[in-house]
């Protein structure tokens, strides 16, 4: 009975509450900041004939041809979506944390590792995150990519009203099934998150020894660390995941609801075969310093809310008793 009491307060308690609603603010607020990044990233990969240069380069190029709001073409769709996944994503994990219990022969990193990809792959509310978000996804990278001057003629202009409009225009013109373009690397690319998390853990923790207190400019640095070592592992699938939810790319034609693997592993060889083996990584320094930016931001915000919050909950009990 102890047991079941206590999964139901790790399930519904207050405190994982905070920690998911300040997880999302803190995303929300940190992909605002940085959102051009994404802009330029989402070119270079999309578009193979765009030359490479570096970001400022290529966001004073874009500001130049299709005006300064063109870099945050597509913003609030991306939020919405950013908003949804990571709050699930931080309650769950943080959820996980409360009732997994530490076992002697696991190391910390390894059970935070272990957390973070079984929120994903084996509990329910991590699959329909990705089941139920990748749509909004397809319509944010099309949205974003909407009215751009493509260097590579072959792709062509699409014409979405809003939102809701885009949704119809898909399921109408490409089927409902394109919907969830790209949902095959987005269920491999949990380990990002699941990398970072070990990662951002264990580096706090070590940061924090001895009951240390860890200060902001740490906190960032730590999260941008965490984040650059995972995203450079997991890029070349970020970059096919672009390439199918735009869905212009010329396939074996082996198509699929989730993007077979068939087409996942024909788009990496033919990019490789095109641009070799660093045309995988086009556009990586843009999105290690958007994710970079945006995640040790994140970190920052998350913590300061989550500290703030439960202060002022400690406070209010100490004047209730």
């Amino acid at each position: 009975m102890s047991d079941n009491g206590g999964s139901a307060v790790g399930l519904l308690s207050y405190e994982t509450l905070v920690h998911a609603v300040a997880g999302a603010m803190g995303s929300v607020t940190a992909m605002t900041v940085f959102f051009p990044l994404d802009t330029a990233k989402s070119r270079l990969q999309v578009d193979e004939k765009r030359k490479s240069n570096s970001t400022p380069i290529i966001l004073a190029e874009i500001a130049k041809e299709e005006g300064l709001l063109s870099l945050y073409r597509g913003w609030f769709p991306v939020i919405s979506s950013l908003c949804c996944s990571n709050f699930v994503y931080f309650y769950t994990f943080n959820t996980l944390k409360r009732l997994a219990p530490s076992r002697p022969g696991m190391s910390r990193p390894g059970r935070d590792l272990l957390i973070g990809i079984l929120k994903l792959w084996f509990v329910p509310a991590g699959v329909v995150n990705v089941l139920t978000t990748t749509p909004m996804w397809v319509v944010n990278t099309r949205l974003k990519l909407q009215g751009v001057k493509f260097r590579n003629e072959d792709l062509h202009q699409t014409q979405y009203r809003g939102i809701f409009d885009a949704f119809s225009q898909i399921i109408a013109n490409e089927g409902v099934g394109t919907l969830w373009n790209g949902t095959l690397p987005s269920l491999i690319l949990v380990l990002n998150p699941a990398v970072q998390f070990m990662f951002y853990e264990a580096m706090k923790r070590k940061a924090g020894r001895g009951g240390r207190k860890i200060s902001s400019a740490e906190i960032f640095l730590i999260g941008a660390i965490a984040k650059a070592i995972a995203t450079t592992a997991t890029y070349p699938l970020q970059t096919v995941q672009a390439i199918l939810r735009f869905g212009q790319y010329k396939g074996d034609g082996k198509g699929g609801v989730i993007g077979s693997l068939s087409n996942v592993l024909f788009l990496l060889m033919d990019r490789i075969k095109r641009h070799g083996v660093l045309g995988l990584y086009k556009g990586l320094e843009a999105k290690l310093l958007q994710t970079v930016l945006t995640a040790a931001l994140m970190f920052v915000v998350y913590e300061k809310i989550t500290a703030a919050t439960f202060k002022v909950m400690g406070l209010s009990r100490k004047l209730k008793r």
